[in-house]
């Protein structure tokens, strides 16, 4: 397929019809299901294996400066340009060396900018050049202050207030906007980097990081285990290090690391948990950088040094399901990769089932359902507003926007998918399956079909009649939730949905809420579970009884402001700007934007709060409420 095609592809397989029950299929063009449509690059024809940087972080000018150098071999002997990915770099030159052919400084083209894949770099075999085995090639460049994957943090909007921070973001596609490469799941590459950086602060990567390394303004870093590119991560900041067990620990601001070394302190049984169960973890060392934040997300599970949000820090533990998932990532997704975007239930699904597991090893079937329960609501709540296609796990058209078009429905619908494998065939049974599919397909990149494949042989045919490959197919490629799902029950969510409508029929005093016997999840159920006629008189009255604009779990406050921008609840407004102001997680923030957008009344206030709360937001952040924002304003027109 030439690559100039591309934008026309996309908008025809965003149109794409189904037509039939297990293939995906687009009006003109086959879909082809192993193919990453959201990667330019030519990488069925060139494949990176190695990659080393060498770059200085310039905080003055919010760039990174230098070079990276790509290890290639060309997988199809008559290819004759290389394309890779990029996103607003500013490339100044590129050289080519093979082991039979001096380095040479080769011509570059930048091709057209595509909104959402960035612009291919186009690099020509010079003639006479054949390259048999593997070559090199260096790129100089810069990144541009705008880089979708990077956050420069001035001193005031850290923790301490004296020093700038760096972090990175490149999930799912924007590790092209920091480094030129082939940006796609479908290749797993191994890494080393030289970052030079101010004298006082502390550079971090995913990758081997020393935790006695000593601030001298110059880092080495090596990745001996192939990485798909969305897992290539930097920060840069006033950061100090915390052991928490043998192999983990956590960084973070001085201000922070305390209080996240206690938050944080079950890691090490959490690892001990997953070992125990799943196979050895492979990656050495697994740390913690605790951000501030900005940060868009709760966790990104960057090899051996998980990116955290500061919103998990409740001071309670009743958040640290996250760091199981972040972990959890070390098996499903790091280990075991989404060959494609259309794929990344391979990747979400998996890891929250196995976060489940973790969490009811650590702290009970009680608290795991729970759990599950709050984000099976929350499922239900995004099957209102994702198209219905985008629903399936491994949908039928295109997402135009990589994962993003599906919400984040695949973590739950994948995790009760495999729940329902689990309790048909039997715990035992299925964790040996999993230890087992984790072996096989250890540092590959996976389609959809491959899983299905390995699964049907290695599970169901092996205990015939207990689950058919038609009944995991109706989870795979259907939209919404199968008949025969299993629906997760937990006594503390019984009493919190029964008190929330009798509370909101007025046969529960506000204040016999007996909020304080129950865990953070269920306080977020009884939210969830208030009907629509509530009145304003009683939203006041549950906000000054349980404290709940100032409440400082980051998650109970997002289903509260949320509720309240929905009901228009105008007395908690100045709480909910605030909220608004005070993270840039993007789930603690959009459900909230999208409330103001829709409620009728406040989507000009939506953009206001926008505004004013920008500044301290990540760029992904910033493209998912504009996003939010933008559909609501087109629907009222």
């Amino acid at each position: 397929m030439h690559l100039k095609s591309m934008p026309s592809l996309l908008l025809a397989l965003a149109l794409a019809a189904c037509s039939s029950e297990s293939e995906p299929e687009a009006v003109g063009v086959p879909y082809d299901p192993a193919h990453d449509y959201f990667t330019q690059s030519n990488y069925q024809q060139f494949a990176t294996r190695h990659l080393a940087l060498d770059l200085t972080v310039n905080f003055d000018a919010h760039e990174l400066v230098g070079s990276a150098t790509l290890f290639i071999n060309r997988t199809d002997p008559s290819a004759r340009e290389i394309v890779l990915d990029t996103r607003d770099l500013h490339i100044e030159g590129v050289s080519l060396a093979a082991p039979a052919f001096s380095p040479a400084t080769v011509p570059f083209e930048i091709g057209e900018r595509h909104e959402m894949l960035g612009q291919p770099l186009r690099i020509a075999l010079p003639d006479g050049f054949e390259p048999d085995g593997e070559f090199t090639l260096t790129i100089s460049y810069r990144t541009d202050p705008t880089a979708s994957a990077l956050q420069w943090l001035p001193p005031e909007l850290t923790s301490g207030g004296e020093f700038p921070l760096l972090y990175s973001q490149s999930q799912s596609i924007h590790a092209r906007s920091w480094i030129p490469l082939q940006d796609t799941p479908a290749l797993r590459i191994t890494y080393e980097a030289l970052i030079h950086t101010p004298h006082k602060l502390l550079a971090l990567m995913s990758a081997n990081n020393d935790p006695l390394a000593p601030r001298s303004g110059e880092y080495r870093f090596e990745m001996p285990q192939p990485i798909p590119s969305y897992l290539m991560a930097i920060a840069v900041g006033n950061l100090f290090f915390a052991p928490l067990g043998e192999q983990t620990g956590l960084y973070a601001e001085p201000e922070l690391l305390s209080k996240a070394a206690w938050e944080f302190a079950e890691t090490q049984e959490m690892m001990d948990s997953a070992e125990e169960t799943y196979g050895p973890y492979r990656w050495g060392r697994y740390d913690l950088l605790i951000l501030p934040p900005s940060f868009p997300f709760g966790g990104m599970e960057n090899p051996r040094l998980s990116f955290i949000t500061p919103s998990l820090l409740a001071g309670d533990r009743s958040l640290v399901a996250v760091i199981a998932h972040e972990l959890a990532h070390s098996w499903s997704g790091n280990l075991v990769t989404n060959a494609t975007w259309r794929d990344i239930w391979l990747n979400e699904g998996f890891t929250s089932y196995l976060d489940g597991r973790l969490v009811e090893m650590l702290y009970g079937p009680e608290r795991a359902e729970e759990e599950l329960y709050v984000s099976y609501t929350d499922l239900l709540d995004q099957f209102t507003y994702v198209p219905e296609p985008m629903t399936a796990l491994a949908p039928k058209k295109l997402p135009r926007a990589g994962e993003d078009s599906q919400g984040s429905t695949y973590y739950t619908k994948g995790q009760l998918l495999l729940r329902k494998l689990e309790h048909e065939f039997g715990r035992e049974v299925f964790d040996h399956f999993l230890a087992g599919y984790f072996d096989h397909f250890q540092w590959q990149s996976i389609t959809t079909e491959q899983f299905l494949d390995y699964l049907d042989e290695h599970l169901l045919q092996v205990y015939p009649g207990r689950y058919s490959r038609a009944q995991v197919a109706q989870w795979v490629y259907e939209p919404g939730l199968p008949d025969d799902v299993e629906v997760p029950v937990a006594e503390s969510i019984r009493a919190s949905t029964a008190a929330a409508l009798a509370w909101a029929a007025g046969e529960l005093p506000t204040d016999e809420i007996p909020a304080g016997d129950w865990s953070p999840h269920a306080l977020l159920n009884f939210l969830s579970s208030l009907p629509a006629g509530v009145s304003p008189e009683q939203l006041r009255a549950l906000d000054e009884t349980l404290g709940l604009s100032t409440i400082g779990n980051a998650e109970i406050a997002r289903a509260w402001f949320t509720l309240v921008a929905k009901r228009r609840h105008l007395p908690a407004y100045d709480a909910l700007a605030q909220h608004l102001q005070r993270y840039g997680r993007t789930w603690i923030i959009s459900g909230i934007y999208r409330g103001l957008a829709t409620n009728g009344q406040d989507l000009d206030l939506a953009w206001k709060l926008y505004e004013q709360s920008r500044h301290v937001y990540h760029p992904i952040t910033e493209q998912a409420i504009e996003k939010i924002l933008t559909e609501a304003a087109d629907d009222t027109n």
